[in-house]
């Protein structure tokens, strides 16, 4: 028989609107017929839960309760990939339908909604591992969910558990998120003479960056390959956003005051390696992820694509929060945007050949930083547009915060981080 005791005791029916199903089985609960599983041990759910972390709870209909499992990375899109698939305790199949906000201090706060729901066949089911095949509006597969450690009395209680899928990816032509991509580059230089066939972008003052977005996670590195993901934590929020999809975005890290660029802002960012510090600088010097391009998207790449088309899948993808945003580009208005950019204090203009593929690690003719102003006699550069701010970790644009044009020092954490 069905045991929800656990469940009952984490819960209390006064403080969250979670069902929670009298344990005499005369409360009706919540009824929907066309989510809550039929009885026949063949349907699942998944939801996913914004709890103190993402993760997206599995729940599959057995002997009268929902045998449940928190995935934080979601289910594999691929074989080969292998996620951490915690086991909790069975919940009512009341459950099912329940899609709303559990409050604050309660046991898994957060907002819960509805992420998929189908039918399933069991190819499995013991002690040991669950083998099955989804039916699901979004997800379809094999799936196995095993014991990470089968051994009995290793103290794990039998949460620790793995999924992994069978045989196919998601689609026959899914290919799996690349690694050890880095930035295109602009060349420096004019404005094109001749705007049509262009478009224009700001060249933002800031540390460039390319996001990998995977499970609702995000992994930031620099185009050195520099792991920069505990120094913006607040940039996590981007996967949260994205949730299931997968890319790999291309953006640039600025720090705003004043509604400006500020260099001064973002020196106190880059290099802290602290986590605790890291934290506590978000609510002094914040930052926010400019998103400018994508390199991949949901199994496919985008290298090839036109850079117009690239943009409008960026554009798509609805990047706009409290720390991050997609910045406008302006087709066959590259004056306009200059003429803009001076008065804003931003470095510079990045021209984009509007049928520019993406060439990651190439500098290319493609792509033409301008700077907004012209180049101090001192021979510095103009927001990093020459020397060592231009390079692998340049702004967006082409940009850096670097020794040049920001005042920053040599040798200082932000020199370490903009233009090694």
């Amino acid at each position: 028989m069905a045991d929800l005791s656990e469940y009952r005791r984490k819960r209390d029916p006064q403080r969250t609107p979670e069902p929670v199903p009298d344990p005499t089985g005369t409360d009706p609960g919540v009824a929907d017929a066309g989510v809550l599983p039929r009885g026949r041990d063949d349907t699942f759910v998944i939801q996913e839960h914004h709890a103190s972390s993402l993760h997206w709870d599995v729940r599959l209909e057995r002997g009268g309760v929902l045998v449940s499992w928190a995935v934080p990375k979601g289910l594999p899109p691929e074989p080969g990939t292998i996620r951490l698939a915690v086991h909790t305790e069975d919940h009512p199949l009341e459950y099912a339908a329940f899609t709303g906000t559990i409050p604050r201090g309660e046991y898994g706060g957060g907002e819960m909604f509805l992420w998929d729901r189908g039918r399933y066949d069991t190819v499995k089911w013991d002690d040991h591992e669950v083998h099955v095949v989804l039916h699901g509006e979004r997800v379809r597969g094999e799936f196995v969910f095993f014991r990470r450690d089968r051994t009995p009395g290793t103290g794990s209680g039998g949460k620790d558990w793995m999924v992994r899928r069978r045989h196919a990816a998601v689609r026959p032509d899914w290919i799996p998120l690349p690694q050890g991509l880095t930035p295109m580059l602009p060349t420096t230089g004019p404005l094109p003479s001749q705007e049509a066939g262009w478009s224009y972008e700001f060249a933002w003052d800031g540390v460039r960056v390319l996001a990998r977005v995977e499970g609702g996670r995000v992994t930031l590195t620099t185009g050195a390959g520099r792991d920069v993901t505990a120094t913006y934590p607040e940039l996590q929020g981007v996967g949260a956003r994205l949730g299931m999809t997968q890319a790999v975005l291309d953006g640039v890290v600025v720090a705003f005051a004043g509604g400006r660029p500020n260099a001064e802002a973002l020196e106190r960012r880059v290099g802290v390696v602290s986590a605790g510090r890291a934290r506590r600088l978000v609510g002094t010097s914040p930052v926010t992820l400019l998103v400018v391009d994508v390199l991949h998207l949901e199994g496919h790449s985008m290298l090839g694509l036109p850079y117009t088309r690239r943009r409008g899948l960026v554009e798509g993808l609805g990047l706009t929060g409290r720390h991050w945003s997609t910045p406008p580009s302006f087709p066959d208005d590259g004056d306009a945007v200059a003429t803009t950019a001076r008065g804003q204090g931003i470095p510079g203009v990045l021209a984009k050949r509007s049928d520019s593929p993406y060439s990651p690690g190439t500098r290319s003719p493609d792509w033409i930083l301008a700077p907004a102003e012209p180049e101090p006699s001192t021979g510095e550069d103009v927001g990093g547009s020459t020397g060592a701010g231009d390079g692998e970790d340049a702004g967006a644009g082409g940009s850096a915060v670097s020794d040049g044009g920001t005042g920053v020092g040599a040798g200082s954490d932000l020199d370490a981080d903009a233009g090694e």
